[in-house]
């Protein structure tokens, strides 16, 4: 789901072009294959909807509403230099606050680090698979020995999104981060997370209490959740299934505030989101070394379109 002003901007769009929304530059395509939008600020995915499947099939879900794609953003984004709310920010080079002690001064930055609210360069545009392959790289430094760059691939199946660093430097560096996925919902106390259970978790609003995840996830109140698991897990919101995929993650993080929201979210927009995240945390950081890179993906798809 996408506020009107940036689905009033899909509208006008034939093609690819450029535009601006919200004082962000971004990247619209509209084309055969489906519908996305990217904005130039932190390289963030801030809309994907494939083209829908002809015929519907027999018992299926009732489809979801024209204007509502796989991902949420907020109706009353923060100006900027704040970050987009929704999409899928880059969270890099660590997770929430999760600097680390044994490395450089340059950790003491922004919630999240510096590359969701930095300018980022788009750097080709290619045809693949009968869709779009994007490359973007930062417009500055963002970091003494780490460069990211990102990979955003969409299609009428799947859209995927990478976030490769490479190691320039010449000493070992901790990263963790997340590929922060803001999902959209019917209503988020009637999703269920599937592919968790049995897992380990720590519980970020219990002082990082370590527990199990007893049967599937279901959404009753307010979640933090760090999942020790590189599966990959399927959303279920009642209208459909999504699978999500992951590369380079040996975490899961699910998040929702339940009614604490943060205040560039309205309340009724609130209950519209699920945050699924694939991520490396403080249960799975990496380690780089001089000359090596880590490449951390995630791949939504419908589930039905996954094979057995």
């Amino acid at each position: 789901m996408i506020p009107a002003s940036l689905r009033e901007q899909l509208e006008a769009t034939r093609g690819q072009r450029h535009a601006v929304w919200a004082g962000r530059d971004i990247w619209l395509a509209n084309e055969a294959w489906g519908e996305l939008i990217v904005s130039l600020q932190g390289a963030q995915v801030l809309h994907y909807l494939p083209a829908p499947e002809t015929g519907p099939a027999a018992g299926a879900r009732p489809a979801p509403t024209a204007d509502d794609g796989w991902l949420w953003v907020t109706p009353t984004p923060q100006p900027l230099p704040g970050a987009i709310r929704g999409g899928i920010p880059l969270c890099w080079p660590w997770f929430a606050d999760e600097r680390f002690a044994d490395e450089s001064p340059e950790r003491n930055g922004p919630l999240h680090g510096p590359a969701r609210k930095a300018d980022w360069r788009l750097e080709a545009v290619d045809e693949h698979e009968e869709g779009v392959e994007l490359h973007l790289s930062p417009s500055e430094r963002l970091h003494g020995q780490l460069v990211p760059r990102a990979v955003i691939q969409a299609n009428a199946r799947r859209l995927h999104v990478e976030l490769v660093t490479e190691h320039t430097g010449e000493t070992p560096v901790k990263l963790t981060g997340a590929l922060h996925t803001y999902f959209s919902v019917a209503d988020v106390h009637a999703c269920r997370v599937e592919g968790l259970a049995g897992a380990r978790y720590l519980d970020k609003l219990d002082g990082f209490a370590e527990r199990v995840q007893q049967g599937e996830l279901g959404v009753r109140g307010a979640l933090d959740r760090i999942y020790a698991s590189n599966q990959a897990p399927v959303l279920d919101d009642g209208r459909r299934r999504l699978r999500i995929a992951k590369q380079g993650s040996d975490s899961t993080v699910v998040w929702h505030p339940d009614t604490a929201l943060p205040d560039d979210t309205p309340a009724e927009a609130g209950r519209h989101f699920l945050c699924v995240e694939t991520a490396c945390t403080r249960i799975d950081p990496v380690w780089l070394v001089p000359g090596a890179q880590h490449v951390l993906g995630t791949t939504l798809s419908r589930d039905e379109d996954t094979p057995s």
